[in-house]
């Protein structure tokens, strides 16, 4: 090897943080992963950190200084040893990190590419994982299927949705992320959900619910009405005498989830007619409810 300080363009009096600076530069410049066109890439890339090895070790450089060891850390004249590197098999290298130096050349490596683990030469590697949002119907996040987006590239695809998914519930879409490295497998599109609001329907849990506005007389005297569900529309009894608020259950209408199915709960809404109704009123001003106080309750002992 060359002379190390030559190789990082640094002087003999460079201080740690100095050779560290230009380590970090050089190999951004030359990493064989950036430069898959270049054929030299990968001898340059070992030279640069090969040369950082050896002068990140305040022992090793001290000892080059004073010539005990060559610039491949070899014992002078025995060019037999070399200290802190070797070649791995396959054409790939290896490191070993520096005990008394500013920061391990992984660390350095890793900080460069955004942090986390990393090491030189470790061939294919996993494109990074992409965030998107989409939103959804309330029906459609409950019953799960196929649904249209786009990707941040244009991309536009079909993704099938489970059924069951909450408010910022995620898909994940294997190999729709950015593009891996040296061959490396894509990485995946994580998918947040949003569910719109429905005007009828509202969720707890697995359970569906409604408000469902019913005539004085069905109330009165029973009836059968269609009640909308998430499946569409079904028959349910309305019992005589169903007063405001009276809650009924259709059971097995709610969301599937865990390989089980929630309920829908219906909640009866007196709804009087929307303008004023004569032959209800003139009913009205003569009929009185015998014994009917419907705030009794209310009034304590």
């Amino acid at each position: 090897m060359s002379n190390p300080y030559d190789i990082l363009g640094v002087s003999r009096t460079a201080s740690t943080e100095e050779i560290r600076r230009a380590y970090r530069k050089l190999a951004k410049a030359h990493h064989p992963d950036l430069n898959q066109n270049r054929p030299d890439a990968e001898r340059t890339f070992k030279e640069i950190t090969a040369a950082y090895d050896l002068l990140s070790d305040a022992t090793k450089r001290a000892r080059f200084d004073r010539g005990e060891i060559d610039a491949d850390g070899n014992e002078r004249p025995q060019a037999h040893a070399r200290r802190h590197y070797a070649g791995a098999p396959g054409g790939g290298f290896q490191f070993t990190s520096n005990a008394g130096g500013t920061g391990g050349f992984e660390d350095i490596i890793a900080d460069m590419f955004g942090g986390g683990s990393f090491r030189a030469g470790a061939g294919p590697r996993k494109g990074k994982d992409i965030s998107v949002s989409i939103t959804v119907d309330f029906v459609e996040a409950a019953k799960g299927g196929r649904h249209r987006m786009t990707l941040p590239d244009g991309t536009r695809l079909d993704v099938d949705l489970p059924p069951g998914l909450e408010e910022g519930g995620k898909v994940r879409l294997r190999g729709r992320g950015a593009p891996g490295t040296a061959g490396g497998p894509a990485g995946d599109a994580l998918v947040t959900v949003s569910v719109r609001p429905h005007p009828w329907f509202r969720r707890e849990r697995d359970d569906v619910y409604l408000d469902l506005p019913v005539t004085l007389h069905e109330a009165v005297f029973g009836a059968k009405v269609r009640v909308p569900t998430i499946d569409g529309s079904v028959l349910m009894t309305i019992p005589k005498g169903a007063n405001d608020g009276t809650r009924l259950r259709l059971k097995g209408r709610g969301i599937s989830s865990a390989g089980a199915r929630g309920d829908q709960y219906v909640t009866v809404r007196l709804a009087l007619p929307p303008s004023p109704d004569p032959a209800l009123e003139s009913f009205l001003r003569t009929w009185r409810p015998a014994e009917y106080d419907p705030r009794k309750p209310m009034e304590g002992d």
